[in-house]
């Protein structure tokens, strides 16, 4: 039966929510914590630090952090653009966005351990992960280099990557490494795949070269759920050579290039009552285009197929809205609408929450057939029961997600 660990993907270190989240789930018995450099901005690990300063020595000892390196966010991609000597081996950045870059190359990793110590307050990580390589690969594409020239440069940067890794472990500031990528999950007829076969001989190359006898390479991350099962055989190659498997994504799904929250959420029981009190307040000349967004969301709840997609739509379009029609208010009338929509919108969440998973259970009823239990405890016992997945990785950013996560190891 696979272990969990607790995801910090949207962990921040000003959130005293995410920290009790994280000391509870020590108390609880969590022993593996999984974060990444560029997780708020570097919030996470410093969240870490703050919840693991509350236990004595022993206890934190007993804590595995997996930690992972490869983008270029944030504040380190604004230092970056304003002066890209901040970044060694510029050459093999890769632009995935405009407020995303990236790099593998061991001069980066380096310098992103380093401050990740610092974060995390530790002399030495357990496990240190590379982050999505892949991306070189999906640059390549756009750029139409061939399959086979973008495969042979991807394995010399993953060569040079295990080189520094390598170098890591001898100054004993790893103790192993390994790599989480998405790519792993993808059949493996997607250009974007990755192939997997040949990184422990990659691995051992740089071993030798570094002067270590065998390779430290242990640890593979990728999304496998109830959906998205192509991974397993990555995950079943991963077990035959004696690495670990990490899961994540168990409970975000990606299907048909489509994203699904995997869980039941519950009907508001009271969106109508701040709907109606909303509407009445808005009710006059002055908030007419207020009143009229609040009705145009009360019919579209439906129409979003995930809630991130809803999270989306909520800060690039209803946000700024409301902001144009509060600036024409004067300070005290607009703080009163602040709190009513607060409240509004609060519910309004929950409904296109619920309104989702209604969709999701109905669409794939054949994923969920015989699970008469939540979506989400059917799908997290989904994995529990892969014998090729070790660890499950879980955000749980509230202490009851915590408790409704760990109840299901009873």
């Amino acid at each position: 039966m696979s272990n969990f660990a607790f995801g910090t993907y949207r962990i921040s270190d000003s959130n005293l929510q995410h920290i009790e989240a994280l000391k509870e789930a020590i108390r609880s018995g969590v022993k593996i914590i999984d974060t990444s450099s560029n997780y708020m901005n570097g919030g996470a690990e410093r969240a870490i630090a703050i919840a693991l300063s509350e236990f004595d020595r022993d206890v934190q000892e007993e804590i595995e952090i997996i930690s992972k390196y490869g983008y270029i966010q944030g504040t380190l991609l604004q230092e970056y653009l304003q002066n890209p000597s901040t970044i060694p081996n510029s050459q093999e950045i890769v632009k995935y966005s405009q407020e995303c870059y990236h790099s593998i190359s061991s001069s980066f990793m380096h310098e992103e351990l380093t401050l990740s110590l610092q974060r995390l307050e530790r002399d030495v990580l357990e496990c240190y992960l590379i982050h999505n390589p892949e991306y070189y690969l999906l640059d390549a594409i756009n750029r139409g280099i061939s399959k086979d020239e973008r495969l042979d440069v991807i394995y010399e940067r993953l060569q040079e990557a295990f080189v520094g890794l390598e170098e890591e472990i001898m100054s004993g500031r790893i103790n192993s490494y390994g790599i989480s990528s998405n790519s792993f999950s993808l059949p493996e007829s997607s250009e974007e795949f990755l192939p997997y076969e040949d990184l422990l001989i990659l691995a051992q190359n740089a071993a030798t070269i570094v002067g270590n006898k065998k390779h430290s390479f242990t640890t593979i991350e990728l999304p496998i759920n109830i959906l998205e099962r192509d991974g397993l055989k990555c995950a079943t190659w991963a077990k035959k050579n004696r690495l670990r498997v990490l899961a994540n994504r168990p409970l975000n799904a990606k299907h048909n290039n489509k994203m699904y929250r995997l869980a039941d959420y519950e009907e508001s029981r009271d969106y109508y009552h701040h709907f109606n009190e909303l509407l009445e307040i808005c009710d006059n000349e002055e908030l007419r285009t207020l009143y009229n967004l609040i009705e145009q969301l009360d019919v579209s709840m439906h129409k979003f197929d995930w809630i991130g997609n809803y999270d989306i739509f909520l800060y690039t379009q209803i946000v700024p809205h409301i902001r144009k029609t509060l600036e024409k208010l004067d300070m005290e009338n607009s703080q009163e609408i602040i709190n009513f929509l607060d409240m509004y919108l609060t519910e309004y969440k929950k409904m296109v929450a619920y309104e989702c998973s209604k969709k999701t259970r109905a669409e794939f009823e054949d994923f969920f057939n015989g699970c008469f239990i939540s979506m989400q405890e059917c799908a997290v016992k989904f994995l529990m029961q892969a014998q090729d997945v070790d660890v499950i990785i879980v955000g749980m950013r509230k202490p009851s997600y915590v408790h409704q996560i760990l109840s299901l190891r009873e």
